[in-house]
Parts: structure tokens; sequence; C-alpha cells
């Protein structure tokens, strides 16, 4: 990924944090049609073990991409895993340097974060339940009243468990893009958040909190 050093973000638990703030990836390996190379790509969940440096996620047993991640005669399959988070189109009339000089363009803020490492699949069903079982825990957590694996009959959750693969990525690379305006002055970036401020849309507000949290660690590092 093509990062300009003022939006690269390497701190791995601000990277880590991320991840399990938006844990829907996308999976994507390159694999072979039969006459070339080409890129295939499977959105699903992903549960970060942080001490082991592992993703742990789950497909569709009838997903063609299953296929294609079984290694062939002992070789690794490499992958890169996608997360994506707070996004937003920035006008340059937000800027006061606009009035001072003109030469301002408009762009787009974003926050994105990539994971490289070897895919594994795993076909246990003590591992699967393990796993699956951690993630409903997980997004169940804030509810009032939590939804567990025992919630649903024994022979459903078997014969749901058959129509799905486990898949780990080792993190053999991690890399933050956060651009959020770091190549700015101070006053256009006070000037980009007031603006996303007084938008005051979903979207606004998630990266005004982007913006206001890059801030502070630029601060705190400083």
């Amino acid at each position: 990924m093509y990062i300009p050093s003022p939006f690269r973000e390497s701190d791995r638990s601000t990277l880590y944090d991320f991840i399990v703030a938006h844990p829907l990836g996308v999976l994507v390996t390159a694999m072979t049609d039969g006459h070339a190379e080409a890129p295939y790509a499977t959105h699903l969940p992903l549960k970060l073990d942080r001490e082991a440096g592992v993703l742990h996620g789950h497909l569709s047993r009838a997903n063609p991409h299953v296929d294609r991640l079984r290694p062939t005669a002992g070789c690794r399959v490499p992958g890169l895993v996608v997360f994506s988070g707070a996004e937003h189109y920035i006008t340059p009339t937000w800027y006061p340097s606009k009035q001072e000089h003109g030469r301002v363009v408009p762009t787009w803020n974003y926050i994105a974060v990539h994971v490289q490492g070897a895919v594994t699949l795993h076909d246990d069903t003590g591992w699967l339940e393990s796993h699956l079982s951690q993630l409903t825990d997980t997004h169940e957590a804030a509810q009032a009243h939590p939804w567990a694996m025992h919630d649903a009959p024994r022979d459903y959750l078997d014969a749901q468990m058959k129509g799905i693969v486990g898949v780990s990525v080792r993190i053999e690379a991690l890399e933050g893009k956060y651009k959020l305006s770091q190549n700015r002055s101070d006053a256009d970036i006070a000037g980009v958040v007031h603006g996303l401020a007084s938008r005051d849309t979903p979207a606004s507000r998630v990266m005004e909190d982007a913006m206001r949290a890059s801030e502070r660690r630029r601060h705190e590092r400083s």
C-alpha cells in the first residue's frame, strides 16, 4: 500500500485496536483460473489473537475461495487482509489557507490497515466451535441478553458447522494508512474538524472523531 510518511501509522497496538474495532476484513489472494493469476476476495469477520499475532475467521464451504486456499505440494498460500474505517470527502472550502492563497484542492480522508501473511484452513470441528464461541461472545457482549452457542439445538449447530471452514492468517506484515490531513497546517486541520462537525452526519462524526484521536496521538508522541 502506498503510504506517504505523514500518513503512516506503525504502532502495532494502535493498528490492533483498529482491527478489533473494525473486524470485517476483506481476504484477498491470487488464484489461478487456468490461464492467468487473478485476485479473489472474500468479506468476513475476523477475530484477532493479539499475543499470537493471528487473525481467525470462517468461510462458507460453498465459497470457491476455499478450494483455492488449500496449499498444493506443501506451498504456502499468501494472503492480504484489508480493514477499513472512517472515510470522508474533504472540501478545500474548509481550509483557512483557501482564503490566503487559493492553492488548495479537494481530497479524501480515510483509514486503512493491511495485513499480509500465510493462510491456513481448519476443518476440525473442535477448532471451529471454539472460534465461533469466541467470535459470538465478543460481538454479543453489548446485548442486553447475549445469544450464546448453547442457545441453539446441538444438532442444528452441528449441521451449520458442516457448512463452514475455519481460516487463519498469520500476521507477517502489518501497515496502516491514516490519511487525516496530517500534511496540512494546524489551522487547516482545525478547519477540517470544524467543517466535519458542522456537517453533522454519521460519516462526518466518525471522521471528526478519528481526526481528533489522531491529533491526540500526535501530541502524546511529540
